[in-house]
């Protein structure tokens, strides 16, 4: 498989140098060559062409984003890059081509118009919020929601492109347990399971 793979780390002056996120999206690099996988990589924060980021959309067969959470989202270099990358690959129709609704077929349904079919995507992320905040109705903040439903705003614009959205991987509580082996495991496990 052909995958390219997106590191949205960002470090945060007294806060993060963004080694976890570094760390963690090589753990995953090694782990997909090891399976004979063909590994394109963008690290954000060290400057991308946008038209080259299109072409590596094009070609890609998977796409993967690492990202830390910060303030429930991505860093906001991430969401440039998303919007820098998608309009051009809309202007120059590559990944979309239009929202899918035309004048002469009504019943056509919005996010419809994607150009990205037979492809996939994949967010992992660290968080600091526990495991237990999510899939639980009597938890304040997220009221049941899981973690692909907070995320839906990141993996919506693969949907609408056309990808299949795999299901999400979460390191939870990371500022005050850090990352152990069993989560490694846990991501190799997840990686093995939606990554043939």
């Amino acid at each position: 498989m052909k995958i390219l793979f997106i590191n949205a780390r960002q470090p945060v002056e007294e806060m993060s140098e963004g080694k976890l996120n570094a760390h963690i999206a090589s753990c995953i690099c090694v782990q997909l060559i090891s399976k004979g996988h063909d590994i394109r990589t963008t690290e954000i924060i060290e400057g991308y062409d946008v038209e080259q980021e299109v072409e590596k959309h094009v070609w890609a067969d998977i796409i993967i984003t690492q990202s830390p959470v910060y303030w429930f989202g991505n860093p906001w270099t991430y969401k440039k890059y998303v919007d820098e990358v998608f309009n051009a690959g809309l202007l120059n129709p590559r990944m979309v081509a239009n929202d899918g609704r035309t004048r002469n077929d009504p019943n056509k349904q919005y996010g419809t118009g994607g150009l990205m079919q037979g492809k996939k995507y994949m967010l992992s992320l660290t968080w600091n919020a526990p495991e237990a905040a999510f899939n639980d109705k009597d938890q304040y903040l997220f009221q049941g929601k899981t973690v692909d439903d907070v995320f839906i705003f990141n993996t919506a614009n693969y949907k609408f492109c056309g990808a299949e959205i795999l299901p999400s991987f979460s390191f939870h509580d990371v500022l005050k347990h850090g990352v152990t082996n069993q989560d490694m495991e846990r991501l190799r496990a997840h990686l093995d399971a939606h990554i043939s």
